[in-house]
């Protein structure tokens, strides 16, 4: 149990930190808010779940799995031209709809 709380720990603490460099500090100067403040909120749902007991070790895992190939998605996208086309900002949105509805799933079972 209490290596389990630890590896939670940890991994919270370096989701922060991931949070907190990246460059969607500056959501308000970021022409892609939208996108941005829904990854932020996401991560939020997730680690309240985390919090609250309603994600388990290994459905935390997993929906940081899917966190971090949208946000290596969103990377490639926006440095691949500078920007994120319509084509590009809806293949993201469904990839958060689809994380957005495993988390739901993963807080009420």
């Amino acid at each position: 149990m209490q290596h389990r709380f630890a590896s939670f720990a940890f991994a919270g603490a370096l989701g922060a930190l991931v949070l907190a460099t990246t460059p969607s500090i500056s959501l308000a100067h970021d022409p892609h808010y939208s996108i941005g403040q829904r990854m932020h909120n996401q991560q939020r749902r997730i680690y309240q779940g985390v919090r609250q007991d309603q994600i388990s070790p290994s459905e935390y895992r997993s929906l940081e799995r899917e966190e971090r190939g949208i946000a290596r998605t969103r990377y490639r996208f926006r440095h691949n031209d500078g920007h994120l086309g319509p084509a590009e900002r809806a293949r993201l949105q469904a990839r958060l709809n689809e994380t957005s509805q495993d988390i739901y799933q993963d807080r009420h079972n």
